[in-house]
């Protein structure tokens, strides 16, 4: 049976879709990503609702992609990205507003699905980290070119030089739409989905002129993955991952021996 990671409701008319997992930052396993993108489509017709919001509950909006099951080929790799890439391609499909209500740390493909969003709006927490370019992991998403599209000449220092970037300069250089105390973040992102929205028809419109053409998309889509096909070819991916692995478990405390281990000693 798989843990279902993903809370939803409905809040004036707006779905308010929450990553539940904050023990472990929301990191998004397959199983999550598969079904945030179906539950998006399911929305986003604009049959039942005027906007989605995403958000994420605890400290993270979410570390990004689950790292504890890494994926040991390049098919499990193919298969891993494609799941992500599907999330941007489910927003991009429907006819009414996707606001990405940050409310702590975006990591990774989570900070980038936050880039094909409509809006983003930031609690005083929200911060983005994009750490691919230090793990041997290509980013995603369509964020190759998403990411420029957003904010220009800084693509290059958030994803080359993985800055983690808090809410003040996420608001500069214009990841953030606008910050909000966390308290009202949620609420403040359900408003502006249903502000946007107030004609369906035209607002369907809109959105199919202002966003990204698909062919944009799937072009970005089809460079990021065979960009992901070389990082495993030449062995960076697997050496990012260990390393990655080798820091964490060196910079976690020693469990304590028991007395019997300490007898052997």
């Amino acid at each position: 049976m798989t843990d279902n990671y993903l809370d939803v409701r409905i809040d004036d008319d707006v779905a308010v879709l929450t990553l539940n997992r904050p023990a472990k930052l929301n990191v998004l396993d397959v199983a999550t990503r598969v079904l945030l993108a179906q539950t998006i489509r399911h929305f986003g017709t604009g049959d039942l609702v005027r906007g989605i919001v995403l958000t994420g509950t605890g400290r993270a909006f979410s570390a990004g992609e689950d790292l504890q099951a890494v994926p040991s080929t390049y098919e499990e790799i193919r298969e891993a990205v494609s799941t992500f890439h599907d999330i941007t391609r489910a927003i991009f499909e429907t006819t009414v507003p996707v606001i990405a209500a940050v409310n702590g740390i975006a990591v990774g493909g989570a900070s980038e699905i936050t880039l094909s969003c409509d809006g983003r709006i930031g609690s005083t927490a929200a911060e983005y980290f994009q750490p691919e370019n230090h793990r041997g992991i290509i980013i995603s998403n369509a964020s190759s070119f998403l990411m420029g599209r957003l904010v220009r000449n800084h693509a290059m220092r958030l994803v080359l030089g993985s800055q983690r970037v808090a809410a003040e300069e996420a608001l500069r250089i214009g990841l953030l739409d606008e910050i909000v105390a966390p308290e009202t973040l949620v609420d403040r992102a359900v408003e502006v989905a249903r502000q946007w929205n107030s004609d369906p028809r035209i607002t369907a419109l809109h959105l199919g002129l202002l966003r990204p053409l698909a062919a944009e998309i799937e072009a970005a889509f089809a460079r990021e993955d065979d960009a992901a096909r070389q990082a495993w070819e030449c062995g960076a991916f697997s050496a990012g991952i260990e390393g990655f692995w080798t820091s964490k478990n060196a910079a976690s405390p020693a469990p304590a021996q028991s007395n019997r281990d300490r007898s052997r000693s």
